[in-house]
């Protein structure tokens, strides 16, 4: 059984210092990483909320829901057993210290499984 210990969705933004006000002063979330340009703010003990400075395209699709689990070679393995066609197989991101693979939901929802490497637990 794969453990999924946190949840996090990511939405883009192109007000990003706007949104961290927004988030960080205004509902007083708790920013618990910056990597520059995305930001994450805890919702719940396990759950949070992420933006990343984007330019917003009318009609993509650019919502990201990931699943935190240490067993990311193991989640992309049973996928594959099932013969689900993923997006992206697991590779080290180094821009954001996490490890990652990407699959669509059947609504063509990016789901992102990873782990992060360092520098995230989520405190």
């Amino acid at each position: 059984m794969i453990n999924i210990h946190q949840q996090i969705t990511f939405l883009p933004t192109n007000k990003f210092t706007e949104m961290e006000a927004f988030y960080s002063g205004l509902l007083s979330l708790k920013k618990v990483l910056d990597q520059g340009d995305c930001i994450i703010f805890k919702t719940t003990d396990s759950s949070y909320i992420g933006f990343c400075e984007r330019e917003l395209e009318l009609g993509s699709n650019r919502i990201i829901l990931t699943l935190v689990t240490d067993q990311v070679d193991e989640f992309y393995e049973q996928l594959q057993k099932k013969s689900v066609q993923c997006e992206s197989k697991p590779c080290l991101n180094e821009k954001y210290a996490i490890y990652h693979f990407f699959v669509k939901d059947p609504n063509g929802y990016l789901v992102e499984i990873q782990q992060f490497v360092k520098g995230f637990d989520g405190q």
